[in-house]
């Protein structure tokens, strides 16, 4: 049984339902080791019709380090945090990481060519899927080139919750050479990704990233790969992280990896 989630979003997140103790309090009851929490960083400067606010990592970050002490004795608290990565944001991502002593960081993508692609569709207009997945697959590649700022990318095939079209997978063959591409310079700089489960709970029948790209990413070398909910309520801590197991063990996974200080450990699933 896997003892940790290594992706949660509390209040301190704009979309966080739960605050961060009761995910605290629930992950003592499951019987966790350890949780790692990924509250949203992302820069909404340039944006259209942009309601949201990037959040207060210092805020974050002291009240983080109280629940770690007040529960030290009961669970292993990990400071992470998920930075939505744009490719002319990176002063602004290295001065804020310089700042905190973060044990762990996701990159994603959720703004691509400065449009929130979950709450702005005027980025799928007038393109094909084929074209649409491409452009977001060019930006991930161009922000793992220009960052060293993150541990682990996440749900790489984020977008395919978006768009409106009607078939929600990503078809390795569809997208072989940008995926190799990404996956390559994933492996040659040290990093990893995430297996992400919220894709069940999105009806798509797969976490994120899909089963092939996750063999891809074993088969070209790579062995850093971090298992997380993305929950953002209790009800959704390591959901379907059975599932998650089972696939990955399928794939031919032995271990899974947790971090302390941005340096990977590894567990045996």
């Amino acid at each position: 049984m896997i003892k940790t989630d290594y992706h949660l979003h509390t209040t301190f997140s704009h979309d966080g339902i739960s605050t961060m103790e009761e995910h605290i309090k629930n992950a003592i009851n499951k019987g966790l080791k350890e949780i790692c929490f990924t509250e949203h960083y992302d820069i909404y400067d340039g944006l259209e019709n942009n309601t949201l606010q990037t959040i207060d990592v210092e805020n974050y970050v002291k009240n983080f380090k109280q629940y770690k002490e007040k529960y030290k004795k009961q669970i292993s608290l990990k400071l992470g945090i998920e930075i939505g990565l744009q490719p002319d944001i990176k002063e602004i991502i290295c001065n804020m990481v310089k700042q905190y002593s973060f044990d762990f960081i996701i990159g994603s993508s959720h703004i691509t060519c400065k449009k929130d692609i979950a709450m702005d569709q005027s980025f799928f207009e007038g393109l094909t899927q084929k074209e649409a997945y491409t452009k977001y697959f060019l930006e991930v590649l161009e922000n793992i080139k220009r960052y060293d700022e993150f541990d682990v990318y996440g749900h790489i095939d984020y977008i395919i919750r978006y768009g409106g079209y009607p078939e929600k997978v990503i078809k390795y063959s569809d997208y072989q050479e940008i995926l190799d591409e990404i996956l390559t310079t994933i492996i040659k700089k040290e990093k990893g990704i995430e297996i992400n489960t919220s894709g069940y709970r999105y009806g798509l029948n797969s976490p994120h990233p899909n089963k092939e790209i996750l063999r891809r990413y074993k088969e070209l070398g790579g062995n850093i790969i971090t298992i997380g909910s993305d929950a953002h309520k209790i009800e959704d801590m390591c959901s379907d992280f059975d599932k998650a197991t089972q696939l990955l063990k399928e794939i031919g996974y032995k271990n899974y990896v947790i971090f302390e200080e941005r340096k990977p450990k590894w567990i045996e699933l």
